[in-house]
């Protein structure tokens, strides 16, 4: 709605309106600008005022941002808007983001005469995400969040004109501008007096009930129905909770006094505290799981354990198949899932359709999800269906990657790092974890892109990288890389051993190698081979520094670079005593691992 209002004089408030704003800490404008101000406080309803003058061909266009376009709002700040937001604009520009905040070149200031005053509502949800993005707090916004009543808008439209005119002077010219949805009728509740009886455990006359219904405000009239009297109520419009009978009963408890309602002396409870005692410690472990994977920058999620039929088969392991639920409310997706990775995928697809934009550049990592939850699967015996059903608690990974070979090292990298934090962080020195290229154990994964966990020896879960068919159901723009590892296994071997041991008293010596080696060589396979040719009485750690693929080395080759560091724990040793037991390593990398040496054999 808009109303216009002619030969207003802009000035300062009169006392009781400046004391009024003072006293719920707003402080006063001017005299225009405060009236609105007041009607939202007295009334609910936020309004805004633009300068007539200033309005481009004198018009009101209620339509969505442009892409890019620029708005000035009236704290100062200069903001780029999106498509998905609402601004009301005049025939060239945005001057007010709808719900949130006016614009500031036309704003009321002392020069201003003419006032167009509009009053309106808006979609909570639009004025909720444009003022989190935009970082922009406002009285009005919150009142919109929480939804305004457009059927009370003509009501307090007029409110505020009659204020600004009594208060700036000026003329209200005959009219309101009127636009949208027509009012939808007042919502109409019948409540049961006997229902009430039974819900409150007290005897409420129903005189009372009229009364004090009638003191919010409703419209209450007594009818007979069947064989009972039912109110007949008429919710006001600003009550937007009220749509349910029980709700009336809640709101007559409140006002007859909850202390009318007796309450018992004492409540029997029957507690069992021989909780075996790894509860606690399980719990304990669990919460470290958590806190170890977000602390990677992995967001939680907490989805549906329920999937549709095709989904199922991409997830499902050979020997199993997928549980059915046959409940009428889960006729689109009626079965549990085997796997967790099937609702972080459409987790993933609903932020790709909400704007979330994929990787890019050297190092980025978009969008990275985990969640801890049980996946469900039975027996694939065949006709006899004798109901063998697994029921398992996993943690499972989904990471975004980008579509070269790098960018999929990377993604599956970042999981097993995690994958390894979490395992030493619960199992300290217990843990060994061993990663094995496999075939895929399920149509997700892609057939060139997978591998078993492995943790001391027994299987934990697996990894690899989307594949094709995957990709296609959920419609992902990117590809994305997942794992699913066991939390019973996880949690079975907290707390972690360590072992505390004197600080070395003689320096160490680093020696950094770097083996060119066929691609299909994994690092465990380097591992074993090094420790095997390197003296076990030297060798103190062999750790990963990285690994280089491009020119000048040769097509389906990499470049692996490792640091070995000695030590002798009796005596300081020195640099000429390890040129043999390297030139031993050197060999055995060049014979078990068809290697060559960087620095030596090749430039």
């Amino acid at each position: 709605t808009a109303r216009v209002i002619r030969g207003v004089k802009v000035g300062p408030s009169p006392k009781w309106l400046v004391d009024a704003l003072e006293s719920v800490g707003q402080r006063s404008i001017n005299n225009v600008v405060d009236v609105t101000n007041f009607v939202l406080l007295e009334l609910g309803h936020p309004s805004h005022v633009f300068d007539l003058a200033k309005l481009e061909g004198r018009t009101l266009i209620i339509r969505p941002a442009h892409k890019g376009e620029k708005f000035k709002a009236l704290d100062g700040r200069d903001h780029t808007l999106t498509p998905d937001e609402m601004v009301v604009a005049d025939a060239q520009r945005a001057v007010s983001l709808a719900g949130v905040i006016g614009g500031l070149e036309t704003g009321v200031t002392q020069s201003t005469t003419d006032v167009m005053l509009e009053m309106a509502t808006w979609d909570p949800v639009a004025v909720r995400r444009a003022a989190r993005r935009l970082d922009i707090r406002t009285e009005a916004g919150r009142r919109f969040e929480r939804v305004v009543d457009a059927r009370d808008i003509p009501a307090a439209s007029e409110r505020a004109a009659k204020l600004i005119v009594e208060l700036a002077g000026g003329q209200l010219l005959s009219g309101v501008l009127d636009e949208g949805a027509p009012a939808r009728p007042r919502t109409t509740i019948f409540l049961r007096s006997a229902r009430c009886h039974r819900l409150l455990g007290i005897a409420v006359p129903t005189a009372d009930m009229i009364r004090l219904l009638r003191s919010m405000g409703i419209e209450v009239s007594v009818e007979r129905h069947v064989d009972e009297e039912r109110l007949k109520c008429l919710i006001p419009p600003h009550r937007h909770d009220l749509t349910r009978e029980v709700d009336l009963i809640e709101e007559i408890a409140r006002l007859n006094g909850l202390d009318k309602v007796k309450v018992a002396g004492s409540l029997k409870v029957n507690l069992s505290e021989n909780h075996p005692p790894e509860w606690a410690q399980n719990e304990k472990a669990a919460a470290l799981a958590l806190r170890v994977v977000t602390g990677c920058g992995f967001f939680e999620t907490v989805t549906f354990s329920f999937v549709t039929k095709a989904e199922a088969e991409l997830f499902m392991p050979a020997g199993l198949r997928a549980l059915k639920v046959d409940e009428e409310r889960r006729k689109g997706a009626p079965y549990l899932r085997p796997s967790i990775i099937p609702s972080l995928m459409t987790c993933r697809r609903a932020n790709q359709d909400a704007g979330a934009k994929p990787p890019s550049g050297p190092g980025a990592s978009g969008l990275k999800l985990f969640e801890v939850a049980s996946v469900f699967a039975e027996t694939d015996d065949g006709p006899a269906f004798a109901r063998d059903t697994r029921q398992q608690r996993h943690l499972a990974l989904l990471a975004d990657s980008g579509n070269d070979y790098e960018s999929r090292q990377q993604a599956l990298r970042r999981l097993r790092g995690v994958i390894e934090h979490v395992a030493h962080t619960l199992a300290g020195r217990k843990a060994h974890l061993s990663f094995e290229p496999a075939p895929p154990a399920f149509p997700a994964l892609d057939p060139d892109a997978s591998a078993h966990i492995r943790l001391n020896g027994a299987p934990l879960g697996y990894m690899g990288m989307a594949s094709k068919a995957a990709m296609r159901h959920w419609g992902l723009e990117v590809p994305v890389a997942m794992a699913e590892v066991s939390m019973a296994a996880l949690v079975a071997l907290y707390p972690p051993a360590s072992n505390a041991a004197p600080l070395p008293e003689f320096p160490a010596i680093e020696r950094d190698l770097s083996l060119v080696v066929d691609e299909q060589t994994d690092w465990a396979r380097c591992q074993e081979v090094i420790r095997a040719a390197a003296p076990a009485d030297l060798l103190e750690s062999m750790d990963f520094v990285g690994a280089y693929r491009g020119k000048p080395l040769e097509a389906g080759k990499k470049s692996l670079t490792l640091r070995l560091t000695f030590r002798d724990p009796r005596r300081t040793l020195r640099n000429e005593e390890l040129d043999q037991p390297m030139s031993r390593v050197l060999d055995a990398a060049r014979t078990a691992l068809s290697a060559q040496i960087r620095g030596i054999d090749i430039p």
